[in-house]
C-alpha cells in the first residue's frame, strides 16, 4: 500500500455472518512476530512449526494466556509491546450472534451532567499540537480488549500511515462451553465480507503497479528529448544519413509512441496503465493491452534486428547485406508475432491454474526466435571483428570490440537477473515470501 494521511484498510462483514473470528491486520515486516514456535519438523526437512491461534490446548501448553483465547498469538521480544508494532489483533463476534441490543453500549445516564453546562476550554495560540499528535500516533490502531462486537454499520478500519505490504488474516474460532462440547454438533462460524485497501491514489490499479504510471511518464519525457535531439541532427545532416540511421530513427520514434501508449490519457493511443487504474479490467483495457503488446513486441524485434545488422557490418563494413537482409527481416517478423502472443498470454493467463503445455505454447516459439537472434548476433560480431582485424582497420575494429564487451556485460546482467527472478518466482507461495498471492474475490484494492 502507498500511504498518506488518508489511507486505510476497511474490513466489512455481511449482516448474516455469525460466529467468532480470530482476526489480525499487520504490516509484513512484523510477520516474524506472528505465531509461536511450538515444535520442529522431522530431520529430513528441518523447519519450525508455529501455532497461530490461542486455543485451550495452547493455553495448557503455555503458549498463550487464557485472556488471549480466540486471538492470534503474538510472540513479541522482551521489552516490546503491541503498540510498538503494526498489529491490530482481536477476537471478533459477528453480528448474527447478537440481538439488536449490544452489550458494549454505555448508558449516558451514568454520567453527571452539569446543570450550568460544561465549560469550553478557550483556544490559545500557544497550545501545542505535538503532544496530541504523538498520542494519536501511538494509539493509531489500538487492539480492543475482550471480544470485539462487530457492527454492520461500522466497518473495522485500520489506519495506514506507512507504505508497505499489509496483510489481513482471519480464522474462524468455535467457542463452546462444557455442555456444548458433549453435543455431536456445535455452532460453527459462517461469514462473508470484503477487504478494502484504500491507497493514496484512486482507481483499481494494484499497488505494486502504481509506480509504473510515473515511470512511463518519465521515460516518455526522456525519449521525447532524445527524439527531438536526434531529429534535429538528422535534419542538419539529411544528405549524409546512412541506411542504419534510418532504422535508428524509426526505433526512437517507436519508443516515444510506446511510452505514450503506456502512460497518456489519450483515447487514440490508449494509456493502458492509467485506463486500468481508472476502470479496472474490461474489454477496453484488453484492447489497450493488445496495443501495448504490439508496441512492446515491435520495440524488441526492431532492437534485435538493428543489433543484428550492425554486427553484420551494415553501413560500416559493407553497404548492403543482399539476401541476408531478407533473412534478418523474416526473423524479426517472426519474433514480433511471437512476442505479441507472449505479452498477451503472460497477462491474461493465470499461471497457477493454466496447464504447462499451454504456457509452453506461448513461451517456446519466442524462445526459439530469441535464441536465433542471440546466436546469429554473436557469430556475426565475431566474424566482423576477425574480418576487420585481417584488414587492419583499427578504428572500426575498436568500435566492434567495444560493442562485444557491452554485449558480454549485458548477457552477464541478464543471467544474474534470471537467477534472482527464478528464486523469487519459485518461492512466491512460501510462508516467508513478501509477495503472497491474493485472489481478486477476497480483496478489493483502490
Amino acid at each position: 500500500m502507498w500511504a498518506n494521511e488518508h489511507t486505510y484498510i476497511n474490513v466489512t462483514f455481511d449482516a448474516k455472518s455469525q460466529g467468532q473470528l480470530a482476526m489480525v491486520i499487520y504490516e509484513w515486516t512484523d510477520a516474524p512476530y506472528l505465531g509461536k514456535i511450538t515444535s520442529m519438523s522431522d530431520d529430513t526437512r528441518p523447519s519450525e512449526k508455529k501455532t497461530y491461534i490461542c486455543t485451550s490446548d495452547a493455553v495448557i501448553g503455555g503458549f498463550c494466556e487464557s485472556s488471549q483465547l480466540g486471538r492470534f498469538i503474538l510472540d513479541l521480544p522482551s521489552g516490546m509491546t503491541i503498540d510498538n508494532t503494526s498489529f491490530w489483533s482481536a477476537r471478533v463476534e459477528l453480528p448474527a450472534n447478537r440481538t439488536s441490543g449490544t452489550s458494549g453500549d454505555v448508558s449516558t445516564s451514568s454520567f453527571w451532567n452539569n446543570p450550568e453546562g460544561n465549560p469550553t476550554p478557550p483556544s490559545s495560540e500557544f497550545d501545542s499540537p505535538f503532544k496530541r499528535e504523538l498520542l494519536s500516533r501511538a494509539n493509531l490502531n489500538p487492539s480492543p480488549d475482550g471480544v470485539y462486537e462487530y457492527n454492520v454499520d461500522k466497518p473495522i478500519q485500520y489506519q495506514v500511515r506507512k507504505t508497505g505490504y499489509y496483510c489481513v488474516a482471519m480464522v474462524p474460532v468455535t467457542v463452546r462451553n462444557a455442555k456444548s462440547r458433549q453435543d455431536a454438533e456445535g455452532p460453527h462460524p459462517t461469514y462473508s465480507g470484503s477487504v478494502l485497501f484504500k491507497n493514496k491514489f484512486n482507481g483499481q490499479l494494484p499497488a505494486t503497479d502504481y509506480p509504473k504510471v510515473n515511470f512511463y511518464f518519465a521515460m516518455f519525457l526522456v525519449y521525447a528529448a532524445v527524439a527531438a535531439a536526434w531529429g534535429w541532427l538528422c535534419y542538419r545532416h539529411i544528405q549524409d544519413i546512412l541506411p542504419l540511421q534510418y532504422y535508428l530513427s524509426g526505433l526512437v520514434a517507436l519508443l516515444v509512441i510506446e511510452m505514450v501508449a503506456n502512460w497518456a490519457k489519450l483515447s487514440v493511443l490508449g494509456g493502458y496503465y492509467r485506463y486500468l487504474n481508472a476502470h479496472g479490467r474490461s474489454t477496453t483495457s484488453t484492447v489497450f493491452l493488445i496495443v501495448v503488446a504490439v508496441l512492446d513486441a515491435g520495440r524488441n524485434s526492431m532492437s534485435f534486428f538493428m543489433l543484428l545488422v550492425v554486427c553484420l557490418g551494415l553501413s560500416v563494413v559493407r553497404e548492403s547485406l543482399g539476401r541476408t537482409m531478407l533473412k534478418c527481416q523474416a526473423l524479426a517478423v517472426a519474433h514480433f508475432i511471437f512476442g505479441i502472443l507472449y505479452a498477451i498470454g503472460i497477462v491474461e493467463l493465470e499461471l497457477e491454474s493454466t496447464s504447462g503445455l499451454v504456457l509452453l505454447l506461448f513461451v517456446i516459439p519466442l524462445a526459439f526466435t530469441l535464441s536465433g537472434f542471440l546466436l546469429w548476433i554473436m557469430y556475426s560480431l565475431n566474424a566482423t571483428i576477425a574480418q576487420l582485424r585481417a584488414r587492419k582497420q583499427r578504428y572500426k575494429l575498436r568500435m566492434f570490440e567495444k560493442l562485444n564487451w557491452i554485449l558480454m556485460f549485458s548477457v552477464l546482467v541478464i543471467l544474474i537477473f534470471f537467477v534472482v527472478s527464478s528464486f523469487s518466482f519459485s518461492g512466491r507461495l512460501a510462508e516467508g515470501s513478501p509477495f503472497p498471492s491474493t485472489s481478486s474475490d477476497e480483496a478489493d484494492q483502490h
